[in-house]
């Protein structure tokens, strides 16, 4: 599985920084911040885990200077629930979640070198199923299906589908962290402390 440690991730649109991101992961806890470059929004992710680096909880909330949101979501038997709090209102919500249990939240990189480290886990070459993933514009959790295949013969490269047509390719280093992720619309993303 992934080691242990901090990730730092640049975050460039067309070749420009627009934010950076910094997680820590031990075998218990995800915890992980991105902030815009200009500092006008900021994330901030915990995640609680469990036995093989599953999801069991995660707290989320996005600030910039216009509001606040939160959101909680625990994993309760094959679903998803959570609450959503922002500007004086709340919903709750629930999704299902797919087979593997994968949860992908506000769109961090190292929830999805999770997910492909469980692929890799499984030996599978390439593998499609729902992931919960939480929006990290409105904090709402959708089960999104999503397709990971590994490119060719080599297992430090993969392509991942979050949705029909948004493609992006991913490099691992040897102990299966991104180093490099780049999708089709030009957003690309860079390991820059490990």
């Amino acid at each position: 599985m992934l080691p242990t440690g901090n990730y730092s991730y640049e975050i460039r649109l067309h070749g420009q920084t627009i934010a950076f991101e910094e997680s820590s992961l031990d075998p218990a806890v995800i915890v992980g911040s991105r902030r815009a470059a200009d500092g006008l929004s900021r994330y901030h992710v915990e995640a609680t885990l469990v036995s093989g680096y599953r999801v069991r909880r995660v707290n989320l909330s996005y600030s910039s200077s216009l509001f606040t949101r939160k959101a909680s979501y625990e994993v309760v038997e094959e679903s998803l629930r959570g609450r959503i709090s922002g500007l004086a209102s709340g919903n709750e919500l629930e999704v299902q979640l797919g087979r593997f249990r994968e949860v992908d939240a506000a769109g961090f990189l190292i929830f999805r070198a999770l997910i492909i480290g469980h692929i890799r886990e499984r030996r599978d070459e390439h593998w499609t199923g729902r992931v919960a993933v939480i929006d990290p514009n409105t904090l709402a959790a959708a089960s999104v299906k999503h397709h990971c295949a590994r490119r060719g013969t080599s297992e430090r490269s993969w392509v991942y589908e979050r949705r029909m047509g948004d493609a992006e390719d991913i490099e691992l280093d040897e102990a299966g962290r991104i180093l490099r992720c780049r999708d089709n619309r030009g957003l690309a993303s860079e390991l820059i402390i490990a």
